[in-house]
């Protein structure tokens, strides 16, 4: 399509910034051949480049509508103008254009690469979704997109930034669709984009992000939000333009010149997650606004802050020096609480001129703000401002397991770091709760692996001792440690616990090979397993479950790295596939159910996948009373001596240590079950000890209450000049619910202990 030419759809304009850069487009003389043409193309200009590319995806998208309606080019158009105002390079705006042609149409990315350049191709194809490859499930396919995402971010970390303004634009316009779609996207932005922007520090993306999801996932307390902020606007602009006044004046008296001294207004979700945080109401949160001061050089920012001090009394332990020690996400900044002029507290953020660019554009700061221009220079991740992405890669390969896999990348992502030193001096920044351990294998595979213990400031301490802001950690190693299993019960960084599962998967190969082989055999029976485990169904296999070979595969079984389930499932798929291979000598669609199955009570034959026990499919079960399982936690099935069935227990549940292995069956529970979307609660037992005084029973069931749990059953016991004991059974969703519950009670100063307790049962 010749530029000059396009004419748009009726009800779509071009933005000026497209029409000005279109304008600025040499058209092709009629006297060119087209091999001059072909070569003046590919020597083309930034703008000659973005207007190729636009007019391709125009080609290509017309006659496509999005759901609300608009011409599907609109979409790509503004994703490329939000590239734009990043600063983004004609390459990454040519990206924009592009993003959704892979996907949507039959342009492939050789083409991709043979019009526009390797380049434009790799970011490409880091955005495009595996929407033509077939998955298991949806968490299967949401959780190979983000390892294709993540290893393309190795490569150019501006894919990430790409995605980003596809999402944020998609948000923007999440309305036309449907309510169940819109929650399921808002989920995934507030969980994997709205931290990975904060990682890139790209903070007004991020911002946006949460508010939207927001939106959509809480759209009553959204509202509520709008409606408390809008109420007391008028009086906190007030009271902000006093304070600026009063802190520009003695500024100016200082001789410190501000570029910019102004208020800041919190977003709705951070306001809304603060009253949550700290179980307050509205009018309890006095930091809905800060006053951000930007001087010019990082010495200012200190004496300002001098000044800031001096003309307000300061709160406290509320002093934060993020220009000494920055955020992962190079976010620097000087933060300080004090008691304005109206006495109500009041935050003030301090930086110079490029912070404040890098707390905007992040890692996109880099090419809007350099002086000669746009730059293209690309990121990967061996630069040291992505230690957080070398890390995800690190591990994203050796877990299989999908649900697993996304759950690491929310824990890896969520910015809740502590800051310790090495004896060196150098910063180190892990989790909240990190150990020692965490921190031996963040420093180097080895030192974790010999680690034999560690001393923190100067002294002794035990390895699962939690780690604080300042730590100066020395590790202590000898040649004969070795990983213990039992640091998995402390360590919380996901590059710790699975480098010690490597080790042990490692040091124990031969025996999980053995104990996988034999998990297959009581399954499918000794005849014809040996040619099974040969043949290229099985080979097929190995490689759908993401190992190279059959031997790895076992060992991963044996290890408990994936389930037998999965595996007798995928070879049943096989089998049938090829339809050349009997299995125990029986057809490839009906493998045999183990010896212990066989006389199990049936049940009523139903879809699958609204059992929420998966492996259990056509069986009585019920859910174990001594350990009450729940949705999220690792669990495994006991043949019963009963007409019970199969009994659903919680991994490491006592009442199961001694039964024999042919009784016990591998489960897992069902994420793709329609009825989780339905309120469904499960008992849990729990038992708290607390300092015996009036009125504690009250404060921990307001807390619980709080947060909807519902109190089965209570009963306190007391001792005299002892602590107290109280049991309780609540009803819990999930194990995230769990998780949160206890980390919430156990904040109360009362609380000294808090565990769950399990009881006897007849398996």
């Amino acid at each position: 399509m010749n530029v000059a030419t396009l004419t748009s759809p009726t009800d779509f304009i071009l933005p000026d910034w497209l029409n000005e850069c279109m304008v600025q487009v040499p058209q092709p003389d009629a006297s060119s051949t087209d091999a001059e043409t072909d070569k003046d193309e590919k020597e083309s200009s930034g703008p000659s480049l973005i207007c190729r590319a636009f007019c391709f995806a125009y080609e290509l998208h017309e006659g496509q509508f999005r759901a609300s309606g608009e011409p599907y080019i609109a979409h790509p158009v503004a994703v490329a103008g939000l590239l734009r105002d990043l600063g983004g390079s004609p390459a990454m705006i040519a990206a924009g254009f592009l993003h959704d042609v892979v996907e949507d149409t039959d342009v492939t990315a050789d083409e991709i690469e043979e019009r526009f350049g390797p380049e434009v191709r790799q970011m490409v194809e880091g955005v495009t979704k595996l929407s033509k490859f077939n998955f298991s499930s949806k968490t299967e396919r949401q959780a190979e997109n983000f390892r294709r995402m993540f290893l393309a971010m190795a490569k150019d970390i501006r894919v990430i930034v790409v995605k980003l303004a596809d999402r944020l634009h998609n948000m923007r316009t999440l309305e036309h669709l449907p309510d169940v779609k819109r929650r399921r996207i808002a989920m995934e932005t507030r969980e994997i984009f709205a931290p990975l922007a904060n990682r890139l520090g790209i903070g007004r993306v991020k911002w946006e992000l949460e508010d939207l999801a927001f939106k959509y996932l809480e759209p009553d307390a959204y509202r509520q939000m709008q409606s408390l902020v809008s109420e007391k606007r008028g009086s906190r602009e007030d009271r902000i333009a006093q304070v600026t006044d009063v802190l520009r004046d003695r500024m100016a008296q200082s001789g410190i010149r501000c570029v910019d001294i102004s208020g800041r207004p919190k977003h709705l979700y951070s306001i809304y997650q603060k009253m949550q945080r700290q179980h307050k109401e509205f009018h309890e949160i006095f930091d809905i606004a800060a006053i951000r001061i930007i001087v010019e050089s990082n010495e200012e920012c200190y004496r300002a802050l001098a000044i800031v001090h001096d003309a307000f009394k300061p709160i406290p332990g509320r002093f934060k020096d993020y220009i000494g020690l920055p955020k992962p996400n190079r976010y620097q900044s000087l933060h300080t609480v004090v008691v304005g002029n109206m006495g109500r507290p009041l935050e003030v953020q301090i930086r110079t001129l490029e912070m404040h660019q890098i707390a905007e554009y992040g890692i996109a700061a880099h090419w809007k703000y350099k002086e000669s221009g746009h730059s293209s220079s690309k990121f990967t991740a061996s630069d040291e401002k992505f230690t957080w992405l070398r890390q995800l890669l690190e591990w994203q390969n050796d877990l299989k397991d999908a649900q697993e896999y996304l759950d690491n990348i929310k824990d890896n992502l969520f910015d809740d770091d502590v800051y310790v030193f090495t004896p060196q001096g150098d910063v180190v920044a892990l989790a909240r709760g990190a150990t020692s351990v965490d921190f031996a294998y963040r420093i180097h595979t080895e030192v974790g692996n010999r680690c034999a213990g560690a001393r923190v400031d100067g002294r002794m301490v035990t390895l699962d001792t939690p780690l604080k802001n300042g730590d100066i950690v020395e590790i202590i190693t000898q040649k004969n440690s070795h990983p213990s299993l039992d640091w998995l019960n402390f360590t919380v960084t996901s590059g710790a616990r699975n480098r010690i599962r490597q080790w042990y998967k490692r040091s124990h190969h031969d025996e999980n090979v053995a104990r996988g082989r034999s998990m297959l055999e009581k399954e499918l029976g000794k005849n014809g397993l040996e040619a099974l485990l040969k043949s290229e169904p099985m080979a097929a296999v190995a490689h759908r479950c993401n190992y190279h070979t059959v031997e790895d595969l076992l060992a991963a079984l044996g290890y408990g790295e994936v389930t037998l389930n999965l595996v007798v499932n995928r070879i049943r798929d096989a089998v049938k596939a090829t339809q050349t291979i009997e299995v125990a000598s029986h057809d490839a669609d009906t493998l045999p159910l183990p010896t212990s199955h066989r006389n199990l009570k049936e049940v009523p034959a139903s879809n699958p996948n609204h059992s929420p026990i998966i492996g259990v499919e056509g069986l009585l079960y019920h859910l174990a009373g001594c350990c009450n399982p729940v949705p999220g936690e690792a669990i495994l099935g006991v043949v019963t001596m009963s007409s019970r069935g199969i009994s659903i227990h919680r991994q490491g549940c006592h009442n199961v240590e001694n039964i024999p292995g042919d009784r016990l069956v591998p489960v897992s529970w069902n994420n793709s079950d329609p009825a989780r979307s339905r309120p469904q609660t499960y008992p849990v037992n729990i038992q708290i000890e607390v300092i015996d005084r009036v009125g504690v029973l009250k404060d921990i069931l307001s807390r619980l209450t709080d947060n909807n749990i519902n109190v089965r059953n209570a009963q306190v016991k007391t001792f005299p000049d002892q602590t107290a004991v109280i049991d309780l059974c609540i009803d819990i969703r999930d194990h995230t619910q769990l998780e949160r519950t206890f980390t919430q009670v156990r904040k109360m100063s009362d609380v000294l202990n808090m565990r769950r307790i399990s009881q006897a049962e007849d398996c």
